[in-house]
């Protein structure tokens, strides 16, 4: 079996002017007979910022895990980056979602005993990113989230927020294509949300696509496009007329 330093991703295929992202007719259905999602439609293109919202059990952390190559649909098809998911071999999506997509959760997910710079540093431990540059781009990540003074402490002496800030900057440090933000400020005050919405924000206006799941209204309006989902249907797609603005607190 191949490695994953060894296996090579096509790039972006645009035949028939195939969107970024595409899911048709997706459905999700679990064992004990659960449908979570049924027969969703939507596409995507490179640099989008769209926002999922729904009541829980609305089927968006599903999808989300569908797109983020985390679950598999049951019936449908879903491309990304030109390919279906059966195109991909288990090889070819593990290195995707270490070298295309970024993730940043509601737990934060951090090695509590491990500093900022280890934690952000994991994913290029499984990269093909040559060991000599690892660490000139786990700085840059970390300088993008306003963090640089914290780079030495253990992320149990952080707050909810800098962890949450550590966690975006662990997503950002391998420059994917596309980040998945599943609820990540649920966990975190309004201050310390909105700054978390700010760097998001910011990443997509330097060219990242960001996919966020949210129950909160002010959080999507940060988005550019807000997709509300019920029963495991899109029951709405719109555009965000008024969008709130990052202030970018982190620029130098």
């Amino acid at each position: 079996m191949a490695s994953l330093k060894e296996i090579q991703l096509s790039p972006l295929v645009t035949e028939n002017n195939m969107s970024f992202i595409v899911a048709k007719k997706l459905t999700k259905t679990y064992p004990d007979g659960t449908h979570a999602l049924r027969g969703v439609d939507f596409s995507l293109e490179k640099g989008e910022f769209v926002a999922i919202m729904g009541p829980s059990g609305s089927g968006k952390s599903t999808l989300l895990h569908i797109l983020g190559f985390l679950d598999r649909h049951s019936e449908g098809t879903y491309h990304f980056d030109g390919k279906t998911y059966d195109d991909y071999s288990e090889e070819e999506i593990a290195l995707v979602r270490n070298k295309k997509m970024g993730f940043v959760f509601q737990a934060f997910n951090l090695l509590s005993r491990t500093t900022v710079f280890e934690n952000v540093k994991l994913p290029l431990l499984y990269s093909d990113v040559q060991p000599s540059k690892r660490d000139a781009l786990v700085k840059k990540a970390i300088d993008a989230v306003g963090l640089a003074h914290r780079t030495n402490h253990s992320s149990s002496q952080l707050s909810g927020g800098e962890k949450q800030r550590v966690a975006i900057a662990r997503a950002l440090v391998n420059d994917p294509g596309v980040i998945f933000a599943d609820e990540p400020t649920g966990n975190l005050d309004s201050k310390s949300g909105q700054i978390i919405m700010e760097i998001i924000q910011k990443l997509n206006n330097e060219g990242h696509t960001i996919i966020l799941i949210t129950h909160e209204t002010y959080t999507s309006q940060y988005a550019k496009r807000v997709i509300t989902m019920l029963d495991g249907k899109i029951e709405s797609d719109v555009k965000v007329t008024h969008r709130r603005s990052a202030q970018d607190h982190f620029q130098k």
